[in-house]
C-alpha cells in the first residue's frame, strides 16, 4: 500500500467559547497560543496552540448555522477532528476515493493556515472526521 498520511499536524477541538478554552489550555495547562484567526467564510474562530510535537486547534462556531456549532449541538464540545499532513493532497484524495473512502471535499481548498486541506467523511473513517493538509 502506498504511503498516504504523514504525521499528525493537529487535533481540532470544538469549544463553545474560545476565550474560556484558551484560559484552560494556555493559562492552566501551559500551552502557547501561536495564532488566532476569525474565518467568517467558514463561520469559525480558531486558535492554534503549540504542544512541541502536535498542534491543538481550538474551534468556536460563529452563529447557529456554523458546522462547529451544529457539531457541538449534536455531540457536545470535544475532539472534532484529526489532521494529517500529506505531501500531495490531490493524489491522496484520488487514491482514497478509488479505495471507496467517502470524501467531504473532492477538491482541496485553502485551510485556516493557508495550506490546501480536504476532509474525509467520518462514515468512512470509523466515526472520526479526518482532515488532510498538504505540507
Amino acid at each position: 500500500m502506498p504511503e498516504r498520511l504523514d504525521e499528525v499536524h493537529h487535533i481540532g477541538i470544538a469549544v463553545t467559547n474560545l476565550e474560556d478554552a484558551k484560559t484552560i489550555y494556555c493559562d492552566i495547562l501551559g500551552l502557547e497560543c501561536i495564532e488566532e484567526k476569525t474565518l467568517p467564510e467558514r463561520s469559525v474562530k480558531v486558535a492554534f496552540l503549540e504542544t512541541g510535537n502536535t498542534r491543538i486547534e481550538l474551534i468556536e462556531g460563529i452563529g447557529e448555522e456554523s458546522p462547529v456549532t451544529k457539531f457541538i449541538d449534536r455531540h457536545g464540545p470535544g475532539v472534532h477532528h484529526l489532521c494529517f499532513e500529506v505531501s500531495d493532497i490531490s493524489r491522496v484524495l484520488a487514491e482514497l476515493a478509488a479505495s471507496g473512502v467517502r470524501l467531504i471535499d473532492e477538491t482541496p481548498r485553502p485551510g485556516a493556515e493557508g495550506k490546501l486541506v480536504a476532509f474525509l467523511h467520518p462514515k468512512s473513517t470509523t466515526g472520526v472526521l479526518i482532515e488532510l493538509s498538504e505540507k
